[in-house]
C-alpha cells in the first residue's frame, strides 16, 4: 500500500495504485477521451464561473493594474511602491498614485508537472487538479483580446507556448499542457523497488519567464510547491513587473497519515522507499512536519508579494476559486478597509 509525503524527506509523495481518472490518466487512452475529458472540464468552468467574476478588464486576481490613474490619501495597507513622492512634497502629506488596468492583459502560466503531481487519494489526482486550475485562469483571463502563455515542466522536460489571444489558443494550450507526458512512468512492486522519475524544475519554468523580460501583466503559478522554496528568489525578481498568483495543490494525504498499519512510503521524483508503521507518534510527527513545512512555504510566497490560492483533491475547487477572486475584487474596491 503506499500513501502520502514522508516527513522530514525532500520531496515525498507515493505513487498512486492507479491513476484517478481525467486528463491524466486520459492521454494513454487516445485523443479521442483526452478531447472528451477536457471538453467536459471546459463545460464545468464557464459553467459555474460566467458571469460572477468578470467586470471590465479584470481577470482572476484583480488588481491595480499598471497605467497611472488618480492621486489619492495613502491609507494603511497601501502598497508603498505606488507612493506618489511629488503629489506626497506638493501636500506635505502621504499620497498614493491609483492605477487602471490595462485594456489587454498578458497572463503568463508557469506549471508544475513533476512527478508529486501524478498522486491523489481524494476527487482526483493532483496533476488533473492542476490542469483545472490552468483551465479556469485560461477561462478567467480570456476575452477582449488579453493573451496568455505557459511554460509547462516536468523536470525532464520544459514545454514552452507563446502568448497569444483567442478562445481557440487558450483551448490548444491547455490541450498541449494535458498531453505533456509525465517524466517517467513509475509503479511499485515492494518495499526494495527502486523507481526514479525527475526531480522538478520550477525555478528554471519561473527563469524562463524572466526572460526576456515582458510587458506588465499577471505571472499564476501552478504548483504543489514540495520541497525547499529555492523558487523564491527567481519569483521574487518577478514580482517588480508583474501581479503575482500561487495556486498551491494539495492532497489531504500530504498533511495527515491514516492510521492503516504498515505502509510504504515513497518518493518517486528521486526513488528513494521506506516502510514504515503509523504508529500515532509518526502520525503526529508527519502532521507537524508537514504544516510546517506549508508554513515556509506561505511565508515565502508573501516575502514575494505573491497572493496565494490552495486548491485540495477533497474539496470543491471551483467553489474556493471563486472565494477566492472575489474575497481579492472586494479588498482592491476599498470593502476591506
Amino acid at each position: 500500500m503506499t500513501t502520502g509525503p514522508e516527513p522530514g524527506v525532500e520531496q515525498v509523495a507515493s505513487v498512486p495504485p492507479a491513476a484517478a481518472a481525467g486528463p491524466a490518466a486520459d492521454r494513454t487512452a487516445g485523443p479521442e477521451r483526452l478531447e472528451a475529458s477536457l471538453r467536459a472540464l471546459e463545460l464545468t468552468v464557464r459553467h459555474r464561473l460566467d458571469g460572477l467574476l468578470q467586470g471590465n478588464h479584470v481577470g482572476l486576481l484583480p488588481g491595480p493594474g499598471s497605467e497611472p490613474g488618480e492621486a489619492r490619501p495613502y491609507q494603511a495597507g497601501d502598497d508603498v511602491r505606488r507612493m506618489d513622492w511629488a503629489v506626497t512634497a506638493r501636500t506635505t502629506a502621504p499620497h498614493v498614485r491609483e492605477t487602471v488596468a490595462d485594456r489587454e492583459l498578458e497572463t503568463w502560466v508557469a506549471v508544475d508537472l513533476s512527478p508529486s503531481l501524478d498522486f491523489g487519494t481524494a476527487d482526483l489526482d493532483k496533476r488533473r487538479l492542476a490542469l483545472a486550475a490552468l483551465t479556469a485562469v485560461a477561462h478567467l483571463t480570456s476575452g477582449g483580446g488579453n493573451r496568455i502563455g505557459a511554460v509547462a515542466t516536468t523536470g525532464a522536460t520544459t514545454l514552452r507556448l507563446p502568448a497569444r489571444s483567442g478562445v481557440a489558443h487558450a483551448r490548444g494550450l491547455v490541450r498541449r499542457v494535458a498531453a505533456t507526458p509525465r517524466a517517467a512512468d513509475s509503479s511499485l512492486s515492494g518495499p526494495t523497488t527502486e523507481t526514479v522519475g525527475a526531480r522538478g524544475d520550477l525555478t528554471g519554468a519561473l527563469d524562463q519567464l524572466r526572460r526576456p523580460p515582458r510587458r506588465r501583466g499577471l505571472v499564476a503559478v501552478i504548483s504543489d510547491f514540495l520541497g525547499e522554496p529555492v523558487w523564491e528568489r527567481s519569483l521574487r525578481a518577478l514580482s517588480g513587473r508583474h501581479e503575482l498568483l500561487a495556486i498551491e495543490i494539495v492532497d489531504p494525504r500530504e498533511l495527515e497519515l491514516p492510521d492503516v498499519g504498515t505502509v510504504v512510503l515513497a518518493d518517486p521524483e528521486t526513488g528513494r522507499q521506506r516502510e514504515v508503521d503509523t504508529t500515532p507518534l509518526l502520525r503526529r510527527e508527519f502532521a507537524a512536519a508537514a504544516s510546517a513545512h506549508r508554513d515556509r512555504v506561505a511565508e515565502a510566497l508573501r516575502r514575494c508579494g505573491c497572493a496565494q490560492l490552495t486548491l485540495r483533491t477533497d474539496s470543491d475547487w471551483v467553489a474556493d476559486i471563486v472565494r477566492f477572486a472575489v474575497a481579492r475584487k472586494h479588498a482592491w474596491s476599498g470593502g476591506g478597509r
